[in-house]
């Protein structure tokens, strides 16, 4: 007798052949491709017409590493360094102040960061700038006595302007990172004996700089470009000697294009600075890292040179 072994075993019997491959087709997105065509046109329109305007475009490799534009680009990160020192010495104090139980020291720290972010720093460089109207001496005593003119430097206007507006932004960004730390570390620290300042500077900032740092670094290329603004005051920063540059050769907006080249490249060294640095404050909040480029770099290289030694 013979039986039909594709009857025994039943409708629900597996087929010898297997399942079917599925044939997956990828949609289609031909809104990207247009969108890429108008982008790259519109592109070209931009280049075509600054390359046929009436712009000396070799004046600005003749320019880019004149002593008057290299002394600019050191005052630059000179002021830039400096205000965001006080910024951020500001800001941390600041931020203690507002968090503080004492209802007029609280008031106080509200009442600054509510004045210096409410008021353009424009403003507040030409207000710097032009006490010597209201106030015509400054007198400190037996310990200084002069004009408020010569006391009043451009480089001291620049720095008291930027650094105490930027201070304003810090506390803001430092209250945040102190607010983002557990309650119950300072209360275990309080438990210790420790006093407050102690746990501040043992316990909550450390934990706070993972919040704290990366704003803070936008902040620093912020303030990088917002020095151009002190050449209202007659400092002479990088966009103030490119534009003397420019009215005295006659080129203009080259000079401005110059200025222009120069703070990217150092808003570019600042953000890949920026990176390694909130990278290094993220290693206690994740287990593994992502790779830098430099790493993923390698990883791409390495493999192929390894394949093309293990054939020859």
């Amino acid at each position: 007798m013979t039986v039909d072994v594709n009857k025994a075993a039943g409708p629900d019997a597996t087929p010898p052949a297997g399942p079917t491959a599925v044939k997956a087709v990828p949609v289609r997105h031909p809104g990207r491709y247009v969108s890429a065509v108008v982008a790259l046109a519109l592109l070209g329109a931009v280049v075509y017409a600054f390359a046929r305007g009436r712009i000396n475009w070799g004046a600005i490799p003749d320019y880019f590493f004149d002593d008057r534009i290299i002394d600019g680009v050191w005052n630059t990160l000179l002021l830039t360094v400096l205000s965001m020192a006080i910024g951020i010495v500001g800001g941390v104090v600041l931020a203690v102040m507002r968090l503080s139980k004492n209802p007029v020291t609280s008031s106080v720290a509200w009442f600054y960061i509510w004045f210096f972010r409410g008021t353009p720093v424009l403003v507040q460089l030409f207000v710097w700038f032009n006490l010597g109207l209201v106030f015509e001496y400054i007198n400190l005593g037996p310990v200084y006595k002069d004009y408020w003119s010569s006391f009043m430097t451009p480089l001291l206007t620049a720095l008291l302007g930027l650094g105490l507006n930027e201070a304003a932004y810090m506390a803001e960004i430092c209250r945040a990172g102190l607010l983002s730390v557990d309650e119950g570390q300072t209360e275990a620290s309080h438990a210790l004996g420790m006093s407050h300042a102690k746990t501040l500077r043992r316990i909550v900032i450390p934990q706070a700089m993972r919040v704290i740092v990366p704003p803070t670094g936008n902040e620093v290329i912020n303030m990088l470009k917002t020095t151009s603004l002190v050449s209202a005051v007659q400092f002479y920063d990088l966009f103030k000697q490119a534009q003397d540059i420019g009215q005295n050769a006659g080129s203009t907006v080259e000079m401005y294009f110059l200025a222009a080249a120069w703070y990217l490249i150092m808003t570019s060294v600042l953000s890949i600075g920026q990176y390694y640095v909130e990278r290094h404050y993220a290693r206690g909040s994740s287990r593994s890292l992502p790779p830098t480029p430099w790493q993923r770099l390698r990883a791409a290289v390495l493999p192929t040179r390894r394949t093309k030694e293990a054939a020859a």
